[in-house]
C-alpha cells in the first residue's frame, strides 16, 4: 500500500486482524478525530466487479443498522483498487479467540453470548438482510462481554464454486454454513440461525461438530450428518439447550426456529429456569456441594424468633418459585431430561413395521403419515419423520412418518403445506422449477403453498416450472351459517355454537305460523360464509296471544 491516508482522511494506524477476504487496520478518523476500524478488501476480490457490487449494495445496507449487538459500519468507501469500509473499533476479542482460549464456555456464558447474537440478527432479518457467515470470527465480545457481530454483506458474494475451489478464504465459514449453503441453495433468516446454532455448539465443546481436510468433505458432513448431541461431550447441561441446538441445526429450514425472536424466547425460557434453580440441578452429584459441608449458623436467643419468621418467609416463596417452575418446566419438556427423555432414532430407509417395532422397545409410538415421492428412498421406505432424528422426546410421544413412493423421473412431488422457499430446493431435487408465486387470502402460515399448477403424481417434463398459490397469512376462517329454521331454541344454540360461530341477539315474535320456542327467522342467510366466531341473530317465535289465534284484525 503505498500511502497510510486513505481519501484525505482515515490515517491507518496498525494492522489488528485478518481474513479470507480482507485485512483489518486501526485507523483515526482526522475528521471526526475518533479511531475506527478499517477493513480493506484483498486484490483478488477488489477485481471482482460482481462482488464489489454486492459488496457496496449490502454494506449500505448494513450500515442503516442501529444496534448496541451489531458493530456499526460508518462509511463504504474507495481509492484507486482499494476498496474498504469503515466501522467502529471494539475493544476486545473475537470469540474465536475465546474459544481457543477457554477451550469451552460455561453454558450460561454461552447462553449470554447466542442471545445477544441472536437480536442482531432479529432486527437485521426485519430489515430484509441476511448475514451469511454466522462463525466465531465475526462475533467480537468487547471488554464489558457486550457480544457485537461483524461483517453483513461480504458472505453473500461467497458461492458454491469458492467451495469447490477449496480454498482458504471459505475453509473457515465452511464449518457453520447451512446444508442449503453448501448445495448453492437457496437462503433465508433459517440459514443464519444454522449457523448460531453451530457456534453456540462449538462454545458448549470447544469444537466444531463437523471438520475435515478441505471444505467440500465439511459441507458434505453439514447436507448428510446430523449434529451430534452435545450432551455426548459435555455434562450437566440444560437438556432443554441440547434441544435448542438440535432444532436450530435441523437439515430442513422449515424445522428450525422461525425467527430469531423465536430462538431468543427459548433461550431466555432457559436462562431464567437456571438463575432461579441454579448449576446443582444439572450437574452431576459429585459436582456440587452438599448442605452437610455449610457449616452451621449459632444464633442467640434473641436472634430466634426473627430467624424463624425468615426461614418461614424465604421457604413459603421457593415453594412458589419451584411451583411455577414446575409448571414452565412441564409445558417446556424440562423434565423429560436424564431418565425420561428418549433420543429419536433415524427410521429414513426402514420399512414402518421395522419403525415401528424399534419405536415399541424404547418407548414411542409411530404413525403413518403421507405417501410421498422421494429422491432419496425407495418405495414403501419411510423418507421423513417428525420430530426429527436425535430430538429428545418423552415416552409415549406420537412420531409421525412419511412413506415413500420411491424415486420416479418426472413425477411432480406435492409440496403442498410446505414454505415456499423449501418447496424450491425440494422441486429443484426432481428436476423442476418454481414458477410464479401468487399471494392469496387464507389462515395458513404466511408464505405457506395451498396450491401448485401440476397436480402431485402428474408427470412433466424436466425443467417445467411450477407455479403456486402461498398464503399471505391474513385470511379470515370463513365458515358456512348453519340452516336453524323451525329449530327449538336451545337445539339452534347449540348449532349455532357447533358451526363455530356464538349466539347474537335473540328476538321474539308473535306468530301464528311457527311453533312457540321456535326459530321464525335467521339474519344471517343459511349456506353463507361467515367468519369464524361471528354473532348469528336469530328470530323466535312467542306463539299468538290468548284471544287473538281466530283472526283478529281482519278486514273481511
Amino acid at each position: 500500500m503505498s500511502t497510510r491516508l486513505l481519501v484525505g482522511r482515515y490515517e491507518l494506524v496498525e494492522k489488528i486482524g485478518e481474513g479470507g477476504m480482507a485485512v483489518v487496520y486501526k485507523a483515526k478518523d482526522r475528521l471526526l478525530n475518533r479511531y475506527v476500524a478499517i477493513k480493506i478488501l484483498r486484490p483478488e476480490f477488489a477485481k471482482d466487479e460482481k462482488f464489489l457490487e454486492n459488496f457496496k449494495k449490502e454494506s449500505q445496507a448494513a450500515a442503516g443498522l442501529s444496534h448496541p449487538n451489531i458493530v456499526n459500519v460508518y462509511d463504504v468507501g474507495r481509492e484507486g483498487n482499494i476498496h474498504f469500509i469503515v466501522m467502529e473499533l471494539i475493544v476486545g476479542k473475537s470469540l474465536s479467540q475465546i474459544i481457543e482460549e477457554k477451550g469451552k464456555l460455561d453454558y450460561k456464558e454461552a447462553i449470554s453470548i447466542a442471545s445477544q447474537v441472536a437480536s442482531a440478527l432479529s432486527l437485521a432479518h426485519k430489515n430484509q438482510i441476511i448475514h451469511r457467515d454466522v462463525k466465531p470470527h465475526n462475533i467480537l465480545i468487547t471488554e464489558s462481554g457486550i457480544a457485537k457481530l461483524a461483517d453483513f454483506g461480504i458472505a453473500r458474494a461467497v458461492s458454491k464454486e469458492s467451495i469447490a475451489e477449496g480454498s482458504d478464504k471459505i475453509m473457515g465459514s465452511v464449518h457453520y454454513f447451512s446444508p442449503e449453503q453448501a448445495r448453492g441453495s437457496y437462503v433465508d433468516e433459517r440459514s443464519d440461525i444454522y449457523s448460531l446454532g453451530i457456534v453456540l455448539y462449538e462454545m458448549l465443546t470447544g469444537k466444531v461438530p463437523f471438520d475435515g481436510d478441505n471444505p467440500i468433505s465439511i459441507a458434505l458432513m453439514h447436507i448428510n450428518n446430523t449434529v451430534p448431541p452435545v450432551s455426548e461431550t459435555v455434562a450437566g447441561l440444560p437438556p432443554q439447550l441440547e434441544r435448542v441446538i438440535s432444532k436450530a441445526t435441523d437439515k430442513y429450514q422449515t424445522n428450525r426456529y422461525k425467527s430469531a425472536d423465536e430462538l431468543i424466547e427459548e433461550l431466555d425460557n432457559i436462562d431464567f429456569i437456571t438463575k432461579v434453580m441454579g448449576n446443582p440441578i444439572f450437574v452431576d452429584k459429585g459436582e456440587s456441594k452438599s448442605i452437610e459441608e455449610e457449616k452451621p449458623v449459632v444464633e442467640t436467643s434473641e436472634k430466634k424468633g426473627v430467624s424463624k419468621r425468615k426461614i418461614f418467609v424465604i421457604a413459603a416463596s421457593v415453594i412458589v418459585i419451584i411451583a411455577g417452575i414446575i409448571g414452565l418446566g412441564a409445558m417446556m419438556g424440562w423434565f423429560s431430561g436424564d431418565n425420561e427423555s428418549i433420543t429419536v432414532p433415524d427410521f429414513a430407509g426402514k420399512t414402518f413395521e421395522e419403525a415401528a417395532d424399534i419405536a415399541e422397545e424404547i418407548g414411542l409410538k409411530l404413525e403413518k403419515g403421507e405417501s410421498v415421492y422421494s429422491p432419496d428412498q425407495e418405495e414403501g421406505l419411510i423418507t421423513s419423520q417428525t420430530p426429527s432424528k436425535n430430538s429428545k422426546v418423552s415416552k409415549g410421544k406420537v412420531v409421525t412418518v412419511n412413506i415413500s413412493l420411491g424415486k420416479k423421473n418426472g413425477v411432480v412431488p406435492s409440496i403442498i403445506d410446505m414454505d415456499y422457499k423449501e418447496a424450491q430446493k425440494y422441486l429443484e431435487q426432481f428436476g423442476f422449477e418454481l414458477g410464479l408465486i401468487v399471494k392469496v387470502s387464507s389462515t395458513k402460515p404466511e408464505n405457506t403453498v395451498i396450491s401448485q399448477s401440476i397436480d402431485p403424481g402428474d408427470t412433466a417434463d424436466a425443467g417445467t416450472k411450477i407455479d403456486i398459490e402461498v398464503s399471505d397469512g391474513k385470511g379470515k376462517n370463513m365458515l358456512t351459517v348453519p340452516d336453524l329454521l323451525g329449530k327449538d331454541v336451545d337445539a339452534a344454540k347449540n348449532e349455532i355454537i357447533k358451526a363455530g360461530f356464538k349466539v347474537g341477539d335473540i328476538d321474539y315474535q308473535e306468530s301464528a305460523q311457527v311453533e312457540k320456542n321456535k326459530v321464525i327467522s335467521q339474519h344471517q342467510k343459511a349456506g353463507s360464509e361467515l367468519e369464524a366466531g361471528s354473532a348469528i341473530d336469530i328470530v323466535i317465535s312467542k306463539g299468538v296471544e290468548s284471544g287473538n289465534d281466530s283472526g283478529e284484525g281482519s278486514n273481511e
